[in-house]
């Protein structure tokens, strides 16, 4: 027994030098690391912290980790969550002393200035590296390879904070010159953030108070709140004492966006919510979450890796949806092992929670470096101020599209969500979904798109007027003044249509001031007395409409304009007349259109009119152009074969499993006598097939039991079988054989990853034991043969005979349950 104390105790010491050893050679003076993050005593934050602990201990951070967890002494009667993380307690400032302000976020500059006065921690530090709890970390984040150097911090790109360009730097700085627009990822050195921290809070404190600049055209804070404050602080801060950031703009990335080519993010941002596919994520949505002290309580599960390599053709684009669900799968991985910590009972087996255990799932979220493209920072010159915008980061777009609770509208959903994501659009899209209180009560299309509910206004509330199509401008004001929008460019889209190809602002010139739309030439009353009417500005109306790319400062002020011309083309039913309007109905039905054009015209917008954007099915194809819409919003033919949208106005596509529309023609049918019409049916049939492949899909995902499916191999035979299917319609549409081999042959890759180490666990131990019970039987027979060897030989033969046949039928009977039963 002393031998194994003694040799215990060597072992112990000999642990002890490694870990010492281990410290001073990550940690030698000079490159000792701190990282810190700032919570509040609510289950949102617990959550947050459960997915960034995590993350933390993946991506191997150098150093110690403290969280500055600020809670009144009430609060922390009845909080729960004190042993998540390494916690440094700091006195909140929610409501602030001595204003009595409201304003949460003010812990973060107030809780970093009472760690550096009062934690020991401070004391023996060089560099602190300062997050957001919404954060997972990727990869180490290591202050000297990213540049970092004593009187230059490293921060991420914050380019909203106009505040920085305008008279509220001028007020709240002596260097405006210097105010940088940065946040989210800040590395400094600890003498530099002794010095900075205290004006930090002392500038949040002056931004909070100076009310009369919290507008949204002054800080680019779009609730007009002064939310934004602690953000400004930190600028106007630095500012304050010439701090010059290395600013870069690869190091994090908000989940959901695209990474630029050769870029590794080491830090996602989930502050913004997010999808892939019909999955998507918001963390508003779970901001009284008990998820961390809920046994086997997870974030709905995002599609598994292999369903994005197939959702997602382009290689940056499907990078960026890889990173989504490696964000939430973090975070879930985290739950589930601080679910354990928390004594909660083992969670069921179940497909999700052995992908997070898999090989897979580790090699993918093995720490990750910055590629020598990631390090590289942004010019220390404003690039705002640059004219021609060379070497910008390209801006933020969002895409909207406006719906009704009808199942007509869910299958033009369906499409339009198939082309956006196989079309490389960059940024999210939303689904504008109108419903009465009634309508969403039964509404089944709800998982279709990412949505933002709005209240109908299908029958007008002040005249009883029934008009579906001024739920459009509603929709679009409704979302800008409830969505949290982090975009610059807004994409708008009509539901029937298919995109084919990116809508981007920079490559059609859109601007601010500048809008880009399509051609509709047939609004004639931009020509005549109507314009004259609805608009002070009669001579700036464009005949446009269809595909809408503005900015979002122009949006702003437009939206409101667009619902009120709206409301007043239709209401003018003396101007209804083909002749004064081109409606061939006569019947105002085109108000929300000219209702567009006079809004623009009021603020005089004018657009930049591109005739390659968009096409109408049916129509001859200019040769050459490279068409990123259908608009089927037209009866539209092949030879005996049409479609048109209006036919299936009350068929219920989406609910009813494998429904599609008849199948166009196969191309290799067409004529080719005149080249004009080939072109033009080829575009046709392309755009039917696409509707088609969209619902298949879409039906391979809800209608797993259905008969075309052989279930009895259970789901995964039966999600393979989807998958398959699906890299068939990919392969028809790019006409690629050899991509459809690659694709399959990574698949089968990651499966096999994927596979439970647990399963093939099983089998090994069933095979074993079925062995042993073999031998026992075999002991247990011979046995009774000895005992019973003076008997005659007739029936010493005779019972060997029935032993040996029970032994053979048992022996089938357990191999057969051994190999039978696990599979």
């Amino acid at each position: 027994m002393e031998k194994v104390l003694i040799l215990m105790l060597f072992m112990i010491m000999g642990m002890s030098f490694i870990e010492t050893s281990e410290g001073a050679r990550k940690h030698p003076q000079g490159r000792r690391i701190h990282t810190l993050f700032s919570v509040e005593c609510q289950n949102y934050f617990d959550w947050q912290t459960v997915g960034l602990m995590n993350s933390y201990r993946k991506a191997q951070q150098l150093g110690p980790i403290t969280r500055l967890l600020s809670c009144t002494d009430e609060e922390k009667k009845s909080y729960r969550g004190m042993h998540l993380a390494p916690t440094f307690e700091v006195p909140s400032m929610s409501r602030h002393p001595r204003t009595g302000d409201w304003y949460p976020a003010i812990n973060k500059p107030a809780g970093v200035v009472h760690w550096l006065k009062h934690s020991k921690d401070a004391k023996n530090v060089d560099w602190v590296v300062i997050l957001d709890a919404d954060m997972v970390i990727r990869g180490p984040i290591i202050p000297w390879e990213l540049g970092a150097e004593k009187g230059r911090p490293v921060a991420a790109y914050y380019g909203y904070l106009r505040g920085c360009d305008n008279i509220l730097a001028q007020l709240h700085t002596k260097h405006p010159e210097l105010c940088d627009k940065v946040g989210g990822l800040l590395v400094f050195h600890i003498d530099d953030l002794r010095a900075f921290a205290p004006l930090w809070l002392s500038k949040t404190e002056e931004v909070r108070e100076d009310r009369a600049h919290w507008a949204t055209n002054i800080t680019g804070d779009i609730y007009g709140k002064g939310w934004i404050s602690e953000m400004y602080g930190y600028s106007f801060g630095a500012a304050e004492i010439g701090l010059r950031h290395k600013i870069n703009d690869n190091l994090m990335i908000y989940p959901g966006y695209v990474p630029r080519e050769g870029i590794e993010p080491i830090l996602m941002h989930y502050g913004l919510p997010f999808s892939v596919g019909n999955w998507s994520f918001n963390k508003l949505a779970h901001h009284d979450d008990g998820i961390v002290y809920e046994c086997g309580q997870l974030f709905p599960e995002p599609p598994y890796p292999r369903e994005v390599r197939q959702l997602e053709l382009d290689p940056n684009r499907r990078r960026g949806l890889l990173l989504s669900i490696e964000c939430i799968n973090t975070i879930n991985e985290g739950l589930l092992l601080q679910h354990a910590a928390n004594g909660c009972p083992k969670p069921a087996w179940s497909k999700y929670l052995s992908f997070l255990k898999s090989k897979a799932f580790a090699e993918l979220t093995q720490p990750k470096y910055p590629t020598p493209a990631t390090l590289e920072m942004m010019e220390d010159t404003k690039e705002e101020h640059v004219d021609d915008g060379a070497g910008k980061p390209y801006p933020k777009i969002h895409t909207v599209f406006s719906t009704e609770c009808t199942t007509y509208f869910d299958w033009q959903t369906v499409g339009l969500m198939h082309s956006f994501h196989m079309s490389g659009q960059p940024g999210n899209i939303t689904r504008l979904l109108s419903c009465s209180d009634e309508d969403l009560k039964q509404y089944k299309g709800k998982d279709l798109a990412p949505t933002h509910y709005v209240p109908s206004m299908s029958r007008h509330p002040l005249t009883g007027d029934w008009y579906p199509a001024i739920n459009k401008p509603a929709a679009v004001l409704h979302w800008l003044n409830h969505a949290n929008i982090d975009a610059e460019f807004v994409v708008i889209l009509d539901a029937d249509m298919i995109l084919r190809g990116p809508i981007t602002p920079w490559e059609f010139k859109a601007a601010r001031g500048h809008p880009v739309s399509t051609p509709y030439d047939y609004l004639i009353g931009c020509d005549n007395e109507l314009a004259k009417l609805h608009t002070s500005h009669p001579e700036a109306c464009d005949k446009v409409g269809g595909v809408i790319i503005m900015h979002i400062d122009d949006l702003r002020k437009f939206a409101l304009l667009w619902l009120h011309k709206t409301e007043e083309v239709r209401a003018d039913r003396a101007h209804y007349a083909r002749n004064i309007t081109g409606d061939i109905y006569e019947s105002g039905w085109i108000s929300e259109m000219y209702g567009y054009s006079f809004g623009a015209a009021e603020l005089k917008l004018r657009h930049t009119i591109n005739t390659d954007i968009l096409i109408y099915p049916g129509y001859v194809p200019v040769p050459g152009v490279k068409y990123r819409v259908f608009h089927y919003g037209l009866r539209f033919s092949v030879g005996n074969w049409s479609f048109d949208k209006a036919d299936w106005r009350e068929v219920d596509m989406v609910n009813k499993c494998w429904a599609k529309f008849p199948d166009p023609p196969d191309p290799s049918t067409l004529s080719h006598a005149d080249e004009d019409d080939l072109r033009r049916d080829l575009l046709s049939i392309e755009c039917g097939k696409t509707l088609n492949e969209a619902l298949n899909l879409h039906h391979e995902r809800k209608c797993a039991n259905a008969n075309s499916f052989s279930t009895s191999e259970g789901d995964e035979r039966t999600e393979e079988s989807g998958i398959t299917s699906k890299i068939g319609h990919l392969d028809e549409s790019i006409d690629s054989i050899s991509n459809s081999i690659s694709n399959h042959s990574e698949l089968a890759s990651v499966q096999k990853d994927e596979m439970p180490s647990s399963f093939r666990f099983w089998v090994l131990f069933l095979w074993a034991f079925s062995g042993i019970g073999f031998l026992v039987v075999f002991f247990v027979v011979y046995s009774g043969r000895s005992r019973r060897g003076t008997r005659s030989k007739h029936h010493r033969s005779r019972r060997r005979s029935l032993h040996s046949g029970y032994m053979e039928m048992n022996g089938r009977d357990r191999h057969s349950r051994g190999v039978d039963v696990p599979l």
